[in-house]
């Protein structure tokens, strides 16, 4: 990519990556990561298995400090700032882990209350009123009282889905948003991914290296490489599939073609 264009493409950049380095001890994952994430897309981390993607996001999203580099969010660095600031920016984001991660002993309208419980003054019936409203957009208007035992798993992903949006934020981040559910299952998850992105303009970053999902949901990707531990080129994937300068790339998304 031409210094030109990666100044385009950052210039109206929601989140900025410069020279970012992840890892876990002495374990270097992923260096050199330069990209913008423009603000109200849907971004995809894709690549193989080992690749770094779930490191990266744990990164983004204020779990993981980086190795090197910095991460800006609206222009301000999220680990160079005060831990007051930070808390401020992370308040901003919405993460919907890859399990779910809901509370099986709490109704759904409980597991979405929590966030609201805890970072906001608001009082009882005005939080439940907030939460059935969050349930309502992921579909799921008359599930409240239910508990995640009795859903299906398609179900929890829309549960975790209206979780992470109970505080209204800017950036909404999915870990393997499609792992363990049916094509079905998967691709509503896809559309409401898109629909949401469309009535709220919240900014997506989805880590998956599903193929039917990348092509269905994506404005742009990053492509990270296991193998030299960097990424190698950042653009729509199916732009990449056909023009891609690597090969690693181009066969990565054209997986499952004859």
């Amino acid at each position: 990519m031409s210094s030109d264009v990666a100044t385009k493409r950052t210039a109206d950049a929601h989140l900025v990556l410069e020279g970012v380095a992840v890892g876990y001890g002495e374990q270097l994952i992923q260096r050199d990561l330069s990209f913008g994430i423009r603000r109200g897309s849907v971004f995809i981390i894709m690549g193989g298995s080992g690749s770094g993607k779930s490191t990266l996001m744990r990164s983004l999203t204020g779990l993981l400090e980086p190795k090197a580099g910095r991460i800006l969010v609206d222009g301000e660095s999220l680990w160079e700032v005060t831990a007051p600031v930070r808390s401020r920016l992370m308040r901003r984001y919405g993460v919907m882990y890859q399990s779910g991660a809901l509370w099986s002993s709490m109704t759904l309208v409980e597991n979405v209350s929590l966030p609201l419980e805890q970072y906001t003054a608001l009082g009882r019936d005005r939080i439940r009123e907030i939460a059935l409203y969050k349930l309502a957009l992921v579909g799921l208007a008359d599930a409240g009282n239910r508990y995640p035992s009795q859903i299906s798993g398609g179900m929890r992903k829309r549960v975790g889905v209206a979780r992470a949006m109970a505080l209204d934020p800017d950036v909404l981040f999915f870990d393997e948003p499609s792992a363990g559910l049916d094509p079905l299952s998967a691709r509503l998850l896809d559309d409401l991914i898109l629909e949401l992105r469309a009535s709220l303009g919240t900014t997506m970053v989805v880590v998956t290296h599903d193929l039917a999902s990348i092509f269905a949901i994506a404005d742009e990707a990053v492509f990270l490489d296991a193998a030299s531990r960097t990424m190698l080129t950042t653009g729509a994937p199916r732009e990449l599939r056909e023009h891609s300068e690597w090969e690693i790339v181009r066969d990565f998304l054209n997986r499952g073609e004859t």
